[in-house]
């Protein structure tokens, strides 16, 4: 459909938000129904799916500002989503795989178009890892980790600074870059773009307290202070943990290159596998970014501290990446902000 529309890109990147690429959109494959081109049904399934999209992905995100892992989580959120037409939809039973299939279909028409158009510089479809069986197999499971969970692999992260040597050479331990991944991940809540992509020029100090200048989507960039733990584990691994090689990387692997995004995932199982068995649950780099938002959007944190520690423009999006706790409800209701102290005379 979309390779029909526009074959040359512009020299200049045209930043829509999401509602308004898809209104232009739809407006165009409705066009197409007076030609005989596209058949008026066919056409308003288009249209309900790409305002869908807009509804998951939120209406003021930036087109161009969405990657590969916010496809991922607006295809599982659409997984989700109870249907009607099935028997038990109405409860939670999720999207068929069909209309799951039909609704990738309809995005990556609209990124496809959006590509030619020069609406967004790259295909963001290109990037999603989710397939249809992780699709429908994933709904019943949280992506955050509970808090022991984050405990767990967090305190198995910081052990990592004492593990005895094994017989290695040095510059083929990775212990302290291990536990530097696992610790930014689950406090800072970086994109795995972000991570690997940082440098080591990136982390700096200022009046006592240690930053991360995270380079974003969208060619925006943030300071976000660092625990003082994660820092000081850190400290150790450009001490003595980083191979002494020219290449400017804060990430490298044992033979001196910059890490790859596929290599972060074999990091947290290799360090999921030192955490206790009853603490234990598998997790993506992307799980703990909702882990990240989850715990502290929880603990009461200031939600547009949160925005900016994750490097999102609009704090809408904050929804994708918050899941619920088991007992939240309850504990906020005993520590009611109202009902403290005691009550005036």
């Amino acid at each position: 459909m979309a390779e029909e529309v526009a074959r040359v890109r512009p020299a200049e990147l045209e930043r829509l938000t999401v509602a308004e690429a898809a209104d232009r959109y739809v407006e165009l494959v409705r066009a197409r129904t007076s030609t005989g081109a596209l058949s008026s049904s066919t056409a308003e399934v288009y249209a309900r799916d790409v305002a869908t999209l807009v509804a998951l992905a939120g209406e003021r995100a930036v087109l161009d500002d969405l990657t590969g892992e916010d496809v991922d989580a607006i295809l599982l959120a659409f997984a989700r989503k109870p249907d009607g037409r099935r028997a038990g939809g109405a409860d939670g039973g999720g999207q068929s795989a069909s209309s799951q299939a039909r609704f990738r279909r309809s995005i990556s028409a609209l990124f496809k178009h959006a590509t030619l158009a020069g609406w967004v510089q790259v295909n963001p479809m290109t990037a999603s890892t989710v397939t249809a069986k992780q699709r429908g197999g994933l709904r019943p499971e949280r992506r955050a980790l509970t808090r022991e969970q984050a405990q767990g692999l967090i305190g198995a992260a910081r052990a990592l600074q004492e593990v005895p040597e094994e017989g290695k050479r040095r510059d083929q331990r990775m212990e302290l870059r291990d536990a530097v991944i696992v610790l930014l991940l689950a406090t800072v809540g970086p994109r795995v773009s972000e991570l690997v992509r940082a440098n080591v020029e990136d982390f700096f100090t200022n009046d006592g307290v240690r930053y991360w200048r995270i380079f974003g989507k969208g060619g925006r960039t943030r300071d976000v202070p660092l625990p003082d733990d994660v820092a000081a584990v850190l400290q150790a691994y450009l001490a003595r943990g980083r191979a002494a090689v020219q290449d400017k990387a804060l990430l490298l692997s044992w033979r001196g290159r910059r890490l790859a995004r596929g290599d972060v995932q074999g990091v947290i199982d290799r360090v999921l596998r030192r955490v206790d068995p009853e603490r234990r649950r598998s997790v993506t780099p992307h799980g703990l970014r909702h882990t990240t938002a989850t715990h502290l959007l929880a603990d009461a944190v200031d939600m547009d501290a949160v925005r900016r520690v994750l490097g999102h423009s609009d704090l809408s999006t904050l929804g994708r990446y918050r899941d619920d706790l088991p007992g939240e409800l309850e504990v906020a209701m005993r520590a009611h902000p109202l009902l403290r102290g005691k009550p005036d005379a």
